[in-house]
């Protein structure tokens, strides 16, 4: 007799389905599975066979062979424990298998016979529940799962549970949905003393998704700025938060099942590798970019990152995906993030003051730039040269209007850009393009022929010209214009900085 259990495996944000077949045939004792498992799954024997020793059950003296099919489809993880685990108990006969014919079986066997969470959950219940199956899946993760819908759902602590829940001595009920996590910023605009012309170019770059790069001196408020960007971001829509949490899941990073509408703010250390940015290693797990889908991915002391790390940026800046290559498959995870980032103007960081340079300057500061590409720092559409703060500014009360009030207007320009691209897939100004940006960034006769002289004067190449459109197109949405005009490029021109030739 061969029992089949359904499972998934994980390829990017995509579920696929995963046949757990178990044949117990006379023969040598022997414990065998197949189908091109990895080591957490080979070691799945070992956890299977403890576990069953815990609740009083021994494998019979045969030869079992666990296939998981396709066969030619890599196995990673540790979340076909459970699914391999009852294809056992019901090639022993101890299962019924048509009562788990229609359920989509999911979690981890501690050597007690616990069962223990494991990643990728969501996707697993949003793909049972498009298959109309239901899912068993970890106690722990239950209200993870019931974020999924209307599915048939039982979430067990430990293996003995389960077994009782199936035979109808104990039935487990349904987990409740998980919390939606409360929204805490930590830092407020308030907090900003002078830097006006920061904080107006952290509006822009909020309220239309630009890109921004700032440069200044050691202690004149570009971290904080940065951090103060969450609290004047809008909130998550409903199902960008499901997006977000499908990321937050396959990574592990959804804790108790709590799904938040906060906007992510990632800020990797420049000693980051290049699987950490943007997504890799041995399984192929996501990356920076990839966790601060929808939200801010903010790198503090910009040249200090490798050269090529930040090259590997330039196609999911652009793309909002990023792709990751393996000899037998191709990995794809979202990665539409607002690039926030930092940077001294050369190593001792006091260019600007003679009398705190060091000696080598200019030419520190020519060597410390061209550490990033041209290419690179042609994608970034708002660029700020940020002065010290003074001591007047210090010495100054708090500015009346903080973080609450920018993100009113934020939200204003948003809703006028949701509504603008209501019929496309592009969410902020920062992502038109084409056709789109021709019907709704195309500004009037004095704004062009600005543009237009403005172009050839700075040399900006076609993609500083279309964010310039872009910056501008956000520039008119925070007055509640409906017409790009002279002024809206002028001030989207002085944001923009012509990249260094490499």
């Amino acid at each position: 007799m061969v029992a089949i259990i359904t499972t998934v495996a994980f390829m990017g944000l995509e579920a696929r389905q995963i046949e757990v077949q178990c044949q117990v045939a006379a023969g040598m004792p022997a414990f065998i599975i197949v189908g091109l498992p990895d080591k957490a799954v080979a070691e799945s024997r070992e956890r299977v066979r403890a576990a069953l020793s815990a609740i009083g059950l021994a494998l019979p003296p045969k030869r079992i062979t666990l296939n998981l099919s396709p066969a030619d489809l890599p196995k990673e993880g540790s979340h076909y424990d459970l699914p391999i685990a009852m294809a056992l108990l019901c090639a022993m006969g101890l299962i019924d298998a048509e009562a788990l014919a229609n359920y989509v079986i999911i979690g981890e066997l501690g050597l007690d016979g616990r069962i223990a969470s494991s990643p990728g959950v969501l996707l697993a219940a949003l793909h049972a529940s498009s298959h109309d199956l239901g899912l068993i899946c970890p106690a722990a993760q239950g209200p993870e799962a019931a974020w999924a819908g209307e599915l048939e759902l039982i979430a067990p602590p430990d293996l003995l549970s389960l077994l009782s829940h199936l035979k109808g001595e104990g039935l487990l009920p349904r987990p409740k949905v998980g919390e939606i996590a409360e929204t805490c910023y930590h830092n407020d605009l308030k907090q900003v003393k002078g830097q006006e012309t920061a904080k107006r170019i952290l509006e822009i770059a909020a309220a239309g998704g630009h890109n921004m790069l700032m440069n200044g001196p050691p202690g004149a408020g570009k971290s904080l700025l940065a951090s103060c960007l969450p609290g004047i971001l809008p909130e998550l829509t409903p199902a960008e938060a499901l997006e977000v949490s499908m990321i937050a899941s396959i990574s592990g990073n959804l804790e108790k099942g709590r799904m938040s509408r906060a906007r992510p703010f990632r800020a990797p250390h420049h000693s980051a590798s290049m699987p950490a940015l943007v997504g890799g290693g041995l399984k192929a797990k996501p990356g920076e970019v990839s966790l601060a889908h929808l939200g801010v991915l903010f790198l503090d002391e910009l040249p200090e990152f490798q050269r090529t790390v930040l090259d590997s940026l330039r196609q999911p800046v652009e793309s909002g995906e990023v792709t990751i290559a393996r000899a037998n498959n191709h990995i794809s995870y979202p990665a539409r993030f607002q690039l926030i980032a930092a940077m001294n103007p050369c190593r001792c960081g006091h260019l600007a003051d003679a009398a705190l340079a060091c000696s080598r300057a200019p030419k520190c500061a020519s060597d410390y730039q061209a550490k990033i590409s041209g290419p690179m720092l042609d994608r970034i559409d708002l660029h700020i040269e940020i002065e010290a703060v003074s001591a007047a500014d210090l010495v100054m009360p708090p500015p009346a209007e903080g973080s609450a009030g920018v993100k009113a207007r934020v939200v204003r320009a948003r809703a006028l850009q949701t509504a603008r691209y209501a019929n496309s897939s592009y969410r902020t100004n920062a992502e038109a393009d084409g056709d789109m940006l021709e019907k709704y960034a195309t500004p009037d006769k004095e704004g062009q022929a600005l543009l237009h002289k403005a172009a050839e004067a700075m040399k900006l190449s076609a993609r500083s010209y279309t964010r310039v459109l872009r910056v501008a197109r956000t520039i008119a949405d925070l007055s509640g214009d409906t017409q790009i005009g002279r002024i809206h490029i002028a001030e989207a021109l002085s944001y923009r900085r012509q990249a260094p030739k490499n």
